[in-house]
C-alpha cells in the first residue's frame, strides 16, 4: 500500500459559476491504495462523487481526475505522501 495526498480543488458550483479562486476552494485529504488511480476511486466512493471522463495517470504514482459532486465540479490531484507516519482518517 502507498499513502497518497489528494488535493481537491473546487472549480465551479452547481450553477456553473467559477469559484476556483475563492477562499476555501482547496482541501487536502489522505488515502492508502495500491495505485494513484485506485486512490482516486476510493476517495470518490467515500466522498459521494463521480468521475467525469478518465483518470489521467502520470509517472511516479500521480494522477489527476475531474469529479462531480452535489456541490459542483472539482479536480483531484493525487501524489504520493512523503510522510509515512501520517494518520489516515
Amino acid at each position: 500500500m502507498i499513502r497518497f495526498t489528494i488535493e481537491q480543488r473546487h472549480l465551479v458550483d452547481v450553477e456553473g459559476k467559477p469559484i476556483a479562486n475563492e477562499a476555501g476552494s482547496v482541501s487536502f485529504h489522505n488515502c492508502e491504495a495500491d495505485s494513484a488511480d485506485e486512490a482516486v476511486r476510493l476517495f470518490v466512493k467515500s466522498d459521494g462523487a463521480e468521475v467525469i471522463g478518465n483518470i489521467q495517470k502520470f509517472p511516479g504514482f500521480q494522477a489527476i481526475a475531474t469529479v462531480r459532486k452535489t456541490g459542483g465540479v472539482y479536480t483531484l490531484q493525487v501524489t504520493p505522501t512523503s510522510q509515512t507516519r501520517l494518520p489516515i482518517r
